[in-house]
């Protein structure tokens, strides 16, 4: 179980491209980081001056994959920043990666394709 809280703007960005599905834009921010982890290209650490503790805008808890949690725990210890920061930072770099896209809302995971 992974417990995020999320500052002002990793809500307002995942506002932008989920609307009012904040879980779900988490999730695939989380599974994103993660899967980068796993294949070796980690995606930028999580800025030391930068620490999310102005006052959550949401917080709730979530599970993921068991693989994708292991991989996020392994990386919080060795990055020393808790869940809760390296799921905003995960967020924050997924939202970075859809704007420089230009995606207006993400791809389509194959859960949302119909056939």
């Amino acid at each position: 179980m992974i417990k995020i809280q999320l500052g002002e703007l990793a809500q307002s960005g995942l506002e932008k491209h989920f609307s009012a599905d904040l879980a779900g834009g988490v999730r695939r921010a989380l599974v994103h980081y993660a899967y980068k982890l796993r294949v070796g290209r980690p995606p930028v650490p999580p800025p030391r001056f930068l620490p999310d503790r102005w006052a959550p805008q949401s917080e709730f808890e979530m599970r993921l994959d068991p693989e994708s949690e292991a991989i996020l725990e392994q990386e919080a210890l060795r990055q020393r920043v808790s869940m809760s920061e390296l799921a905003t930072h995960a967020v924050l770099v997924y939202l970075a990666e859809l704007d420089f896209l230009g995606a207006n809302s993400p791809a389509p995971t194959p859960r949302d394709r119909r056939p």
